[in-house]
């Protein structure tokens, strides 16, 4: 079999390469090209493109790459008609594999389109569910939630599991083999440092990490127990990026090593996405933050452009608010400072928000997701 897989981003890119080494598992004889990222090439996936150049999120983003945009599509497409492949396995990044699993239905009728990790189109723009129903032979679901809202449209969706649960379970199996299936909490009154998740684009680094910065440095100029300040950086991004973002910054420490830094950190600042998942999975208080361009356009645009009361991935899986969401026109330097503030000074404040963890935890449930995704498109069950 020849399996052409596309992720856009880091995070897909993980995901991809744990899905890539299941279904090897399953077909020794597999074949896997695409586009993705190391992670995936690692897994012995032959890239066409790397993500790096792929990851552009946002409205400004997208009309200032349309150019490169458009240049990946036709990378994609002409890699498509060459290759034949059995099987194109769409992972996230919607605008972009919405357009390849059009033209694969269109062009390569033998060839079966399968969505892992579709787009989270009951949040916003719900219309591409019908999009992702006829030009998908198969929908992999990664929330508990999914199955139902795609069944009132009149489409089949699969859950198979959560891939994020699944890497947070695995990691810390193998860091903390004693006692793995607890969720343990990171905030620490031995810790001496709080944790920056900026994202994983260039575009949202830049945007999001001075304001992050400033935030951590007020909120913690009265809280002498906390010297540093950890900034994780995204695979796929130039080392000099940050240098030059934190230059300024003495108590910066960079790492590349994220789950390390949330587990021993007292509290994160999250650029809102899988990453803020991620913190309230491996246990540590958070504040997910998010820029937008044209921010309080949004404010008065989110009853309309958006059907679920919660932005983060926490707070919708939950279906309450665990974290703060500071979003567009909310993330300001002062609002993310005392967020913060209250989180390394507040015990009973980060207890409920454990709890809610817990929650989040239990709803996402131990299934393996790549697992279970491989068997459902080698067709075993």
């Amino acid at each position: 079999m020849k399996y052409f897989l596309i992720a856009g981003e880091a995070s897909g890119d993980m995901h991809a390469a744990r899905l890539i080494t299941a279904l090897r598992q399953r077909d020794s004889k597999a074949v896997m090209i695409g586009l993705g990222g190391d992670k995936m090439q690692a897994a012995g996936c032959r890239l066409y493109q790397h993500y790096r150049n792929m990851a552009y999120m946002g409205y400004v983003a997208v009309l200032t790459h349309l150019k490169d945009i458009r240049t990946n599509i036709r990378i994609a497409e002409q890699a498509l008609l060459s290759e034949c492949p059995d099987e194109l396995i769409l992972i996230d990044y919607p605008g972009f594999n919405l357009h390849i699993a059009q033209f694969a239905k269109r062009h390569l009728p033998d060839t079966r389109v399968t969505y892992y990790i579709p787009p989270k189109i009951w949040a916003w723009k719900r219309w591409r569910v019908h999009s992702i129903g006829k030009y998908c032979d198969r929908i992999l679901g990664i929330f508990h939630f999914e199955p139902d809202f795609y069944a009132r449209y009149g489409y089949t969706c699969t859950y198979v599991g959560n891939p994020t649960a699944e890497a947070i379970a695995d990691y810390t199996q193998a860091t903390q083999p004693s006692n793995s299936e607890a969720l343990k909490p990171s905030n620490s009154k031995a810790s001496d440092s709080i944790v920056l998740l900026p994202g994983s684009r260039r575009h949202e680094i830049e945007n999001c990490l001075p304001k992050m910065l400033l935030a951590a440095e007020q909120a913690i100029s009265d809280l002498p127990d906390i010297r540093t300040i950890v900034v994780t950086q995204a695979p796929g991004i130039e080392p000099q990026v940050y240098e030059r973002l934190c230059a300024d910054h003495p108590l910066v420490q960079l790492t590349t090593d994220t789950y390390a830094a949330v587990c021993s950190a007292r509290a994160a600042i999250v650029n809102s996405g899988t990453a803020t998942l991620e913190t309230a999975l491996l246990g540590c208080p958070q504040v997910a933050v998010y820029h937008l361009a044209f921010g309080h356009l949004l404010g008065l645009l989110r009853p309309i452009m958006f059907q679920i009361p919660h932005f983060t991935l926490v707070n919708i899986v939950a279906g309450r608010e665990v974290i703060r969401e500071l979003l567009a026109y909310e993330f300001t330097v002062e609002a993310t400072r005392d967020e913060l503030h209250r989180l390394l000074t507040d015990s009973n404040y980060v207890a409920a928000m454990q709890t809610g963890y817990l929650d989040v935890q239990r709803l996402l449930g131990t299934s393996r997701a790549a697992e279970a995704a491989a068997e459902q498109i080698i067709g075993k069950v």
